[in-house]
């Protein structure tokens, strides 16, 4: 049987790789596919780094070109989210919690939900199949609804997720909520990082009303410590808008702990479409939204609105 690799999107979040490695065991262990393996898009990130290393679970291995390759994707549906070469890969299923933004010639199987995380999907066919889960696997997924969800601050949040996530927690023996913190704090601080890296820790390319628009976010427990760091992220934003074609790019940085995000944006010259997409008003590219704590719920669907 030909290998089938399950994988996350680019600029992976811990979603995006505890949930490729927990389906991936899933399909071997029901043996639904014995040659499932996980696989990941990019350079794990901090958070996920500690997740992994936290339950003693193997880094997946990089795919660089999914040209040729049978797929399974997770946790996205968007071609310019997907690993490179996946327009010429056999794309057999997926699994994901996001908007539809997908095209395939043949029928396959698609599963979205509307839940906080695609690891809460991941977790519940555990469930409903009978199949016991070991700490390793149960905690990596725990992790990912936690950090996903913002611990439950997110609007994203489901009562699935919180249901789950209580369930995984049991098994793995800890306190949902501190070890929540635990995991947010792990990529927390931006000390160390250069502005790009900041920028590409959690970011996504979408396709509105045919302009290329870029939305990254990164969570952090004090904004301060982000707001001085501001002009050197701005000026990569620029520099990235000109080497790679961005019409407009947002940069989200969110204070879990005060629960808002300074929004920083380039490409929005007026400051109009800010303006109609948020309701708020720039002043040197950059606006504070309070309660602005999801991507995917609070930023994405009033943006493409706006642009489209």
């Amino acid at each position: 049987m030909s290998e089938v690799y399950v994988i996350g999107h680019k600029s992976p979040d811990t979603d995006s790789v505890c949930a490729a490695i927990a389906y991936a065991n899933l399909k071997r262990v029901t043996k639904e596919n014995s040659a499932a393996t996980a696989v990941r898009a990019g350079e794990i990130n901090p958070e996920t780094e500690f997740v992994l290393k936290n339950f003693g679970v193997e880094v997946p291995k990089k795919l660089d070109n999914a040209a040729g390759k049978k797929l399974i994707l997770v946790d996205h549906n968007e071609l310019g989210q997907m690993v490179d070469g996946a327009d010429k890969a056999d794309i057999m299923e997926v699994l994901d919690h996001h908007r539809i933004e997908f095209k395939l010639a043949n029928p396959i199987l698609f599963h979205t939900e509307p839940v906080g995380s695609t690891s809460t999907l991941v977790a519940e066919k555990y469930f409903e199949k009978g199949v016991k889960l070991d700490k390793k696997t149960a905690g990596i997924m725990l992790a990912a609804i936690l950090s996903d969800t913002v611990v439950f601050k997110s609007p994203t949040s489901t009562d699935r997720d919180k249901k789950v996530a209580d369930k995984l927690a049991q098994i793995v023996g800890v306190d949902p909520l501190k070890f929540g913190i635990e995991v947010k704090k792990a990529k927390a601080s931006l000390a160390g990082k250069s502005a790009r890296d900041i920028i590409q820790s959690d970011f996504k390319d979408y396709k509105f009303g045919g302009k290329k628009v870029g939305v990254g976010q990164v969570e952090i427990v004090d904004i301060e410590e982000a707001r001085g760091r501001k002009k050197d992220i701005l000026g990569e934003m620029e520099k990235m808008s000109n080497k790679e074609g961005y019409d407009m790019l947002f940069m989200m940085l969110t204070d879990i702990i005060q629960e808002g995000t300074e929004l920083l944006v380039t490409g929005d010259k007026d400051g109009s479409v800010t303006k109609k997409a948020f309701n708020a008003q720039l002043k040197d590219n950059s606006v504070y939204i309070k309660g602005m704590m999801s991507r995917k719920k609070q930023v994405i669907p009033p943006l493409e609105k706006t642009v489209s």
